[in-house]
């Protein structure tokens, strides 16, 4: 099944926008101009087009300021873009090498590098969807999660639960250095448990440590970030909506998005403490 959103990223807005390009072509390949009006308008992004404001400019230019202001100004806008201007691309015929919207091979091979990168696996038929985790070695395990990791920073929710798989990133985070510590898979034990396994393993401080008077202010911060993980935790759907909301319906939109960032923030500090530890 293919992912409901995709990652956002310079790279990937670049890579994108490419496939677009038609400048250089003494054919117009599709989607046309009129067809990027009506995706940009379905994500709500008309205003960041330069289209709009009067300017003269290709598909190419166009589609990068689009995405650019998107990625400072609206993430979640911004994925929807890339996500449906692929889906275009591949319905125009854009990645069968007979037709003439071909986006050429070059392109193709960027995209692929561009999503894998960010724990995605791109097809040569423009598919997209996460990698296998499971399938992955232990450094390649850490370069996903961390792509995770980044785009939850940034607010994502499907980055919240690892691209729809149902799995909760900060699970995921704590099995792999219980896994890369201990070299052995986590027990089916609570979420507290859990964290409080990975906190260990990576000798970070938890409220059931006993404060010491000479301690680093860090620990004091680490603490901290364990109650932070547990109460975000305590507000995710368990029961799940089928529409990919990773918290409760009585958690608003904002809200929901700055406990996705919580979530970043914790796993994040375990993944660059785990890296600092090998």
């Amino acid at each position: 099944m293919r992912s409901a959103t995709v990652p956002f990223t310079e790279t990937i807005a670049i890579t994108v926008a490419k496939m677009i390009d038609d400048s250089l072509l003494d054919i117009k390949r599709e989607p046309s101009h009129s067809e990027i009006d009506f995706l940009i308008n379905q994500v709500k992004l008309t205003h960041a087009d330069p289209k709009k404001q009067g300017q003269n400019v290709g598909k190419f230019k166009r589609i990068r300021a689009v995405l650019y202001w998107a990625l400072e100004n609206d993430v979640q806008a911004g994925e929807k873009l890339i996500k449906r201007l692929i889906d275009t691309i591949r319905g125009c015929g854009g990645f069968r090498e007979e037709s003439s919207n071909f986006v050429g091979k070059e392109a193709i091979t960027n995209a692929i590098d561009a999503f894998r990168s960010e724990g995605y696996v791109f097809s040569l038929i423009g598919e997209i969807q996460p990698a296998v985790l499971d399938n992955l070695s232990e450094k390649e395990m850490t370069e996903a999660l961390q792509a995770y990791v980044r785009r939850a920073r940034k607010g994502s929710a499907d980055a919240a639960l690892l691209a729809g798989t149902g799995k909760d990133l900060m699970e995921a985070v704590s099995k792999h250095v219980i896994h890369v510590k201990w070299g052995q898979a986590s027990s089916n034990q609570s979420f507290p448990f859990l964290l409080g396994q990975a906190f260990t393993a990576l000798e970070m401080a938890t409220p059931q440590m006993r404060a010491e008077s000479n301690e680093s202010y860090m620990k004091r911060y680490e603490r901290s970030l364990y109650e932070l993980g547990c109460s975000v935790n305590a507000i995710r759907n368990k029961e799940g909506t089928g529409h990919g909301r990773p918290f409760l319906p009585s958690i608003t939109q904002a809200e929901a998005i700055n406990a996705i960032q919580a979530i970043g923030i914790v796993a994040d500090y375990m993944l660059m403490k785990l890296q600092n530890t090998q």
